[in-house]
């Protein structure tokens, strides 16, 4: 059997699921007056997360504690140029669409793996400067009625025809000048396809916008923080919006930008937006004088037909931290103290669980479901934070669990209606705030040291939990080594699978947490698995290419694995006898280059590390990359050779590869940038950073 009709959930609540013929559980379900739709996704997988429920779960069952044992590789799809994978793919009969690091569109064959057609966006020859604004990631398609819809970096939202590939329609959704860009997947429901954007970190104004799926119009669009005082007249949200903002915050920046999550709710017909940081991050320079800053950091709802506002949460008033609330929202229908609750559960960076009655936003319950030192709990009555002292830096500096990086971000939870619990990618990480460093915002933000971690063995590492979001407790936790994890996907089946950094695709007993089949994908995992079905067989598949944002942090989340090793997508059946093509091991020894004769200016080396800020995301924190978006500069021959390093940097004869082009810098701030990577390059050399001893120049 392919499809489970389990319908009682455990852990205190019950859910209803029903396909097919209507049928009502016995005891206490009899107080639910009628059954909802079928959760998650049968044969096909049609949304990111499985369903407009965003619940990340497979009813297919096939594969399961009994034959999990003979679940193999059934083949695999090597894809060259790709770096930073973080989509999870789409299955409508049989075929799987999904998006590369710089939103490449793919469809490939579910059953044979071939490649059935492609579609580049070439975001470097339409908007090249938007490259400058964001790394190499994209989380994946939206599907309707014969199109996929995909959005680009530089902010174009696409249609395509599904069994060609063929451009239907493009439109702009962000201004070509501004620093907005876009790497969150669309989502589609009632003939709309919406989208957000990211660039809170450089101020910009966060919005949705809804637009026809066949034609590309505008439908509606609402922002999610206030602009001028012109603007905002007439307007209530905003109107509302502006009395918890001071000073001229319109001129300096407000963030709050939607660069993620968005769920739609069928049965009550609402759009859900998580959204994003404030920015600048230091309150007091974008809203002097104190103000809560709606609606930044927090949960809205919208009507799905006009996009007018109906309430929000707001989980950190006044956001300091990039707390961005912009992480799944997941919908299920639970019973709470003997009522049955129409709920949004989330479980964002700052490291408490949400449930959220979905009717009105009022707070149910939250709880801390990791380490969190930035408050103490979340007070039921006003849904606030109790916040601990000097949070906001006041004193200087602040050293906080979590970090910005969050207890949990993008990557997918799972909620599984048979067990009732909720699967949370969960990363234990610190961060230390120091104002006044000349930072965007007045504040440098500097993940801690491998050193600093070393009074707790957990911090720097990440786990999957399993989570019971009616008693608010965890279940049980499954520990990994290495802290930028995949996301999760659970099944009928009683299993949870989540890839990690390690290079693992792992499954879970769903109830136990017990670990029981691993297979070595050659390649760190940060996507989420998805399943499908084709002629009654059940297969899984995930991309599989570490990178993206880990390299903002350096050190921490480099695990080891290269530029150059090969990016796959990767699937799975039972019986499964495929072989996967060898690739390199993941090797933390780097292989620097020096040129011995070259004199280094220690003025040039100190300005080069100030400004290697703009190549830090991708290159990585203090020049150690993460293997992806970019690679590690000092092992560069590119980098090597200044003239070389002129002209990928400044005439960027790189571009059509993903690196941008800086015409701004001047010759002498490139040549600072490139006299700091030769400094770096020669200290590891010096400290035998070689697994095999050092080379020089044209070795």
């Amino acid at each position: 059997m392919l499809m489970s009709a389990t319908r009682v959930g455990a852990c205190g609540f019950l859910v209803l699921w029903l396909y097919g013929a209507p049928e009502l559980a016995r005891g206490a379900s009899a107080k639910i007056a009628s059954p909802v739709r079928a959760i998650g996704a049968g044969a096909n997988w049609t949304a990111r997360n499985a369903d407009s429920d965003e619940t990340a779960y497979s009813r297919l069952d096939q594969i399961d504690h009994a034959d999990i044992k003979r679940l193999g590789l059934a083949w695999s799809l090597d894809l060259p140029g790709e770096v930073s994978l973080e989509a999870t793919p789409l299955a409508i009969d049989g075929v799987l669409y999904f998006t590369g690091s710089y939103a490449s569109v793919y469809a490939v064959d579910g059953v044979s793996g071939k490649l059935l057609w492609t579609y580049a966006p070439e975001t470097w020859k339409h908007d090249p400067m938007k490259m400058v604004y964001g790394f190499a990631a994209n989380r994946g398609v939206a599907y309707a009625d014969g199109r996929i819809f995909s959005a680009a970096l530089d902010g174009r939202l696409i249609a395509l025809d599904a069994k060609t590939g063929k451009l239907l329609w493009s439109v702009e959704t962000t201004g070509p000048q501004s620093m907005q860009t876009i790497t969150g997947a669309p989502r589609t429901f009632d003939g709309k396809v919406i989208i957000g954007n990211a660039g809170a970190d450089f101020g910009a104004r966060g919005y949705v916008t809804a637009y026809d799926q066949a034609t590309g119009k505008q439908v509606w669009r609402f922002y999610t923080v206030p602009g001028s005082p012109e603007q905002n007249r007439g307007d209530p949200a905003m109107e509302r919006a502006a009395a918890t903002w001071h000073g001229d915050y319109w001129k300096t920046g407000t963030g709050g930008v939607v660069w993620d999550s968005i769920t739609f709710d069928a049965a009550l017909n609402h759009i859900y937006i998580g959204t994003g940081n404030g920015g600048p991050y230091d309150p007091e320079v974008r809203s002097p004088g104190g103000g809560d800053n709606l609606y930044t950091a927090s949960i809205v709802a919208l009507d799905a037909n006009t996009g007018k506002y109906v309430w929000h949460y707001q989980l950190n008033p006044r956001d300091s931290w990039d707390f961005d609330a912009t992480d799944q929202m997941t919908l299920a229908d639970l019973v709470i103290d003997g009522k049955h609750r129409q709920v949004l559960m989330q479980a964002p960076k700052n490291g408490f669980f949400y449930v959220l009655d979905r009717t009105n936003g009022k707070l149910i319950s939250a709880e801390k479901y990791g380490k969190v030192t930035w408050a103490s709990s979340i007070d039921r009555k006003t849904g606030r934070p109790v916040e601990a002292a000097n949070i906001r830096y006041e004193t200087g500096e602040s050293t906080i669990f979590p970090g910005p990086t969050g207890a949990h971000s993008w990557m997918s939870q799972s909620f599984d209606p048979k067990t009732g619990l909720v699967y949370i990618p969960y990363m234990q990480s610190g961060v230390r705030f120091t104002k006044g460093k000349p930072q965007p915002g007045g504040v440098f933000v500097a993940g801690l040291g491998i050193k600093e971690y070393e009074s707790d063995p957990l911090d720097g590492k990440g786990a999957l939990l399993a989570w019971d979001p009616v008693s608010q407790r965890q279940v049980w936790k499954a520990q990994l080594i290495t802290l930028w994890n995949g996301g999760a996907m659970a099944t009928a089946g009683d299993l949870v699978f989540q890839g990690a950094a390690d290079g693992n695709l792992y499954a879970y007993s769903a109830t136990t947490g017990a670990r029981l089949w691993k297979f070595y994908a050659g390649m760190g995992i940060i996507a989420a698995p998805m399943s499908f079905a084709v002629h009654g067989k059940q297969y899984i598949s995930i991309l599989a290419g570490y990178g993206a944002s880990a390299a903002i942090w350096g050190s921490l989340m480099n695990v080891g694995w290269k530029f150059a090793s090969p990016r796959r997508l990767l699937t799975f059946a039972l019986d499964g006898t495929a072989v996967l093509p060898p690739s390199p091991p993941r090797n933390m020894a780097i292989h620097p280059l020096d040129n011995p004769a070259l004199k280094l200016n220690p003025a040039d080396v100190a300005a080069g590390h100030a400004m290697f800020m703009a190549c830090a995301p991708c290159h990585g924190r203090d020049l150690v990359a993460a293997g992806g978006p970019a690679p590690d500069l000092r092992e560069s021959q590119i980098a090597l050779d200044p003239d070389s390093f002129w002209h990928v940097v400044h005439d960027g004869a790189l571009m059509q590869n993903g690196m941008p082009r800086y015409p701004s810098f001047t010759r002498q701030q490139v040549m600072q940038i490139y006299a700091y990577i030769r400094a770096g390059a020669r200290e590891a050399l010096a400290k035998g950073s070689t697994a095999s001893g050092t080379r020089a120049a044209g070795h």
